[in-house]
């Protein structure tokens, strides 16, 4: 076998589910429920299989059960390109949460060695309206599913800035309290920079190859550098030159940290923002699905897809589009909805689990023929 699969999950304390624990095949997942019982919660719990939040950017704090249980754990048995791992991560009295892959202690980053994840979730249907950091997290999640180090340039270049910004709202004017801070911003900058660049220029490729019936979208980036990827040496000279703006407002005003990722329904020739919400949700259903394409080409395996309350605003004819996709790449797509009758369309083509809320928390049963 030399794809990606999740064939062991359980979890102890996250959430809502006490103890759960399932045993998988390589078919996508269906998961249906009513409102409230659980279902994105076991979702979730595959996105903390990847380095980072996971897909509500919780804290570690927030995922335990209760106040007064004292942590959560999550273990794993996942088969990656022919071979087998074993992944744990869990949270004890509200610290960072850890990691073992195989029994030995790992970084967060090396979970994206094992493991590309990727997902889409009902709150990322607002992408297109609302604010610019919203969109610059879903191309750095983007770009962190091809080159699993980006985060650490992400981290480097936040660290630095946020030192730089209490000097400029202390009114530090000392050129030389600034050198060390904006070198590191100037160096990972550019690496960030670059790495979304190239990822977007992948996602592209990915689109104009693809039989697809989703549509196109153009991406292209914005912000007050007018050409991309950005240079350390233009980064570093537009940090100096900037100092005395920046004391003024108080915070670093250019870098990658202001670069907005713009997105236009190519074959229609309408900003993203404009489109009806159908279009909306299909535009990024069709970036999920040329961000599997080009990780399965370029990984050796199509990633887990997380796909949360995925048929809202799809009607049935891109629901069953969207369900031969999946099936053709070969992922093992997490799909939530609130019946069963939603996912009719895949047939023996996935698993399926019940979830319902019981006494004790979460209930996930197997449905009887899903091969589960």
């Amino acid at each position: 076998m030399t794809g990606l699969a999740v064939h062991a999950l359980s979890l102890l304390h996250v959430r809502s589910h006490r103890a759960t624990r399932l045993i998988l095949d390589a078919r996508p997942v269906a998961v249906f429920g009513p409102n409230g019982a659980g279902k994105t919660n076991l979702i979730e719990a595959v996105s903390l299989l990847s380095p980072g939040r996971g897909l509500r950017r919780a804290s570690a704090d927030d995922l335990k059960r209760k106040a007064d249980i004292d942590g959560w754990k999550i273990n794993a048995e996942i088969i990656s390109l022919g071979r087998k791992h074993e992944i744990s991560t869990w949270s004890q009295n509200g610290a960072s949460r850890s990691v073992t892959i195989d029994a030995k202690t790992a970084p967060q980053t090396a979970l994206g060695r094992i493991a590309r994840v990727i997902w889409l979730v009902p709150a990322m249907d607002r992408l297109w309206t609302e604010a610019a950091d919203g969109r610059r997290r879903f191309l750095d999640r983007m770009v962190l599913s091809f080159e699993p180090s980006h985060a650490d340039a992400v981290l480097t270049y936040e660290k630095a800035m946020r030192e730089r910004n209490r000097l400029l709202k202390d009114m530090v004017r000392d050129p030389a309290w600034y050198r060390a801070l904006e070198a590191q911003m100037a160096t990972s900058g550019a690496i960030i920079s670059s790495n979304r660049s190239r990822v977007l220029a992948r996602i592209a490729v990915a689109q104009d190859n693809a039989k697809t019936a989703f549509p196109a979208a153009q991406l292209t980036l914005e912000g007050p550098n007018e050409v991309f990827p950005v240079l350390e040496a233009d980064l570093l000279a537009a940090f100096a030159d900037g100092r005395r703006t920046d004391l003024r407002a108080g915070r670093t005003l250019e870098g990658p940290h202001r670069v907005d990722l713009k997105a236009v329904y190519q074959a229609k020739d309408i900003a993203a923002k404009d489109c009806s919400t159908g279009e909306q949700k299909a535009l990024l259903v069709s970036l999920i699905l040329a961000n599997a394409r080009a990780l399965s080409e370029d990984f050796g395996a199509a990633p887990l897809l997380l796909l949360d309350e995925v048929a809202a605003h799809l009607d049935a004819g891109r629901r069953a589009a969207l369900y031969d996709e999946i099936c053709v790449l070969g992922a093992q797509a997490w799909m939530t909805g609130t019946e069963a009758g939603l996912f009719a369309e895949l047939g023996a083509r996935a698993q399926r689990l019940a979830v319902t809320e019981g006494p004790d928390g979460s209930q996930v049963s197997p449905v009887s023929g899903s091969g589960v």
